[in-house]
């Protein structure tokens, strides 16, 4: 049956450009994963600035695309992959990517990670009395017009990476609400960039004489269920060079890995959130009313539909697990007893299971870049601890687990705790969460609120993508919410864990240590700048 659906491209194709990983899946119609691929890359740091090069962006994503057609052959025999019913892109959000007229890259993309951004970022959040995040797209294009940077009167397109993928493969200049929501505010009741801050901005810069407004730059706003465009014969052949993938194929509007991330945990219906924890880690809370005030830990943005949503969002996430991992991987090569990374991995969350619930005072900073929830701009991975700390492999491993979703947990604790934000569900998903009940229980502690992992939760964006794909050509005028309910996840399994009290308690007092301890960050930064 599986061969049939693929050979006749009754399937959806969501690819996602990741942080370290761009991973593409296949579903059917029901959401059920077909096939796979992925390719591995990272960002680099030059001159300053976090980005990857476009060339990286094209080959990761045909290394990408060609693995998961080696992955269909192969399962299912089929001689040629030819056609899909529908596709789309998704990547992580915010940044900026910025095009003249020709399409040509006016200066190197800059990744969410960066932040250089914060004279923009303040000067607009005052304009707007609204919180604008360092990450966001018009932080960058806002602090490129105050550090005079020439090139900014010859942008024609100013975008972010799914887009931007989304531009190459269908020559439209767009983006879904949910991506879009982190370029620029969003106004939910017409699901557009909110014009009075438009105009703000518009009068901000008159005086630069540039020959563009802001909207003649920006993509277009698109919500789920509307088409993007269609993959041309130059896109085919972005992603496929082969030559055997066909143009025709309706596109999905492009996400952010917040929205596919809401979808792939079904949460984009009010009182519904998720946290997504991997290489950046973040909440989202679908809000029934707005906040009281505006917080600078606090990001609004919109589901896929343009429903407002509360997030916290931490730059920094599992990058410092994934760097020990590496080195007791290394340790084991050199003791003659190598093992699977996937073996450490499961070795270690479990064996932090039998750690202090407070981490017996070892403390931990996975900050490999700057953390807006905690006001730093720059980053020091630290491990710090007192002399007479229970300094042992499972409360060292715990630490880092805790501080991965210790700054979110931060943002979080505006919204329940000041806000009284109502929530019904908390869903997890992301690499944080694949060794089965110990990520999953450390969330429960630190929301102290239930927390559900589907089975479903390590496929992540690129399987969201590809539901928001099919949810295009056969949504049958569903809302999206009602389509994911009914259509995806009736038939899925998961499991729910409630927050233990004793462990509750553990993280808070790892979460005051955490804050007190953080003039260590501060300190690190100052000090530490090895050449």
């Amino acid at each position: 049956m599986s061969k049939e659906l693929i050979e006749s491209g009754q399937t959806a194709l969501g690819i996602e450009f990741g942080s370290t990983n761009i991973k593409a899946v296949v579903t059917d119609y029901k959401g059920n994963v077909l096939a796979k691929g992925s390719h591995r890359w990272e960002n680099s740091l030059k001159d300053g600035i976090w980005t990857y090069g476009m060339d990286e962006v094209t080959e990761g994503i045909q290394d990408c695309y060609k693995k998961l057609v080696a992955d269909i052959k192969e399962k299912y025999g089929v001689s040629k992959v030819t056609k899909f019913g529908a596709m789309g892109i998704s990547a992580m959000m915010h940044g900026i990517i910025a095009l003249d007229k020709d399409g040509k890259l006016l200066s190197p993309f800059q990744t969410w990670r960066n932040s250089n951004t914060q004279a923009a970022a303040d000067k607009l959040t005052d304009l707007f009395n609204f919180n604008i995040p360092l990450r966001w797209t018009i932080s960058h294009l806002y602090q490129f017009v105050l550090d005079n940077e020439p090139f900014v009167k010859d942008i024609d397109f100013c975008t972010t990476l799914d887009s931007y993928a989304n531009w190459v493969i269908t020559g439209e200049k767009n983006a879904g609400v949910g991506d879009a929501s982190g370029i620029f505010p969003i106004d939910s009741s017409i699901n557009d960039y909110d014009q009075a801050m438009v105009d703000k901005f518009d009068e901000l810069i008159k005086d630069k004489g540039y020959p563009w407004k802001l909207k003649d730059i920006l993509p277009k706003v698109l919500v789920a269920g509307e088409k993007a465009g269609t993959l041309t014969a130059e896109g085919a052949k972005w992603i496929d060079p082969t030559g055997d993938l066909e143009a025709g194929i309706p596109v999905a509007p492009s996400e952010g890995d917040a929205g596919t991330g809401m979808v792939a945990t079904n949460a984009v219906g009010p009182r519904t959130g998720n946290v997504s924890a991997g290489t950046s880690t973040f909440a989202m809370l679908v809000m029934e009313k707005p906040l009281s005030k505006v917080y600078r830990e606090i990001d609004m943005v919109t589901t896929p539909t343009g429903l407002p949503v509360a997030m916290s969002h931490a730059n920094n996430g599992t990058t410092h697990i994934n760097a020990w991992v590496n080195i007791f991987k290394e340790f084991a090569e050199k003791a003659g007893t190598p093992m699977e990374e996937r073996q450490i991995f499961e070795t270690l969350f479990h064996e932090s299971l039998n750690g202090d619930k407070d981490c017996g005072g070892v403390m931990s900073y996975g900050y490999y870049s700057g953390e807006g929830v905690t006001h730093l701009n720059e980053g020091r991975p630290v491990l710090a601890y007192m002399p007479d700390s229970k300094f042992n492999l499972a409360n060292l491993i715990r630490a880092h687990l805790y501080t991965a979703i210790a700054a979110v947990k931060i943002g979080m604790d505006i919204l329940i705790k000041e806000e009284n934000v109502a929530i019904d569900r908390i869903t997890g998903h992301g690499g944080f969460f694949t060794q089965k009940g110990v990520g999953q229980g450390y969330l429960a502690a630190a929301l102290n609120a239930p927390v559900t992992c589907m089975d479903t939760a390590s496929e992540g964006g690129p399987w969201g993508m590809a539901l928001l794909s099919a949810f295009l050509v056969n949504g049958n005028g569903m809302k999206l919410e009602d389509y994911l309910e009914k259509e995806i996840f009736a038939n899925l399994t998961g499991s729910t864990i409630e927050p233990d009290k004793a462990d509750v308690e553990g993280y808070e007092k790892f979460t005051e240590n955490y804050k007190k301890a953080i003039e260590v960050e501060k300190a690190a930064i100052a000090s530490m700048d090895f050449k």
